[in-house]
């Protein structure tokens, strides 16, 4: 919680604003961020694209990404947080996709997660970070968040 509260702050005084785009978190990464009182300032909505059609169709994902590198991928999770960014006109993105479990899908195992973050500078348009992360499925979507804000906010800090 702590992290996310300082990341909103440096937006908030950067005046920026974030967008999410998410997957294996259903909308959780959002509802962490709206948890904080005054996250609107900063905060301009997220999309949940649970399967390759709606990442295709809200977010752009070119479909030739699945089947050349999996749902899973760096690849895809990059694409999902350019698309947030670019369709939700914020100055960045988060985005999650992975295997919460409690078994594998589609040959990726449980707690195989890529999250990525695509920003305003050069050097913050390509992030993306794969987790390999254990617990139960509510357990790996919690810790998918926390590394999330935690990769984000060693952005911000530069």
């Amino acid at each position: 919680m702590e992290t996310i509260i300082h990341a909103l702050e440096i937006l908030r005084e950067r005046k920026q604003t974030l967008a999410t785009a998410e997957s294996i978190t259903g909308g959780l990464l959002g509802g962490a961020i709206t948890d904080i009182p005054g996250s609107s300032d900063v905060f301009i909505g997220g999309i949940v694209a649970y399967n390759e059609q709606t990442k295709s169709q809200l977010l752009g994902v070119d479909a030739t990404l699945f089947a050349a590198h999996g749902v899973v991928s760096r690849e895809v999770a990059l694409a999902m947080a350019k698309g947030a960014r670019e369709r939700l006109g914020s100055t960045w993105a988060l985005s999650t996709t992975g295997v919460a479990g409690p078994g594998p899908s589609n040959g990726v195992p449980a707690g195989i997660v890529w999250i990525a973050i695509a920003g305003p500078y050069a050097e913050s348009a390509i992030f993306a970070e794969e987790l390999h992360l254990v617990g139960d499925r509510q357990e790996v979507r919690a810790a998918t968040i926390a590394r999330a804000f935690d990769a984000f906010t060693r952005i911000l800090r530069g």
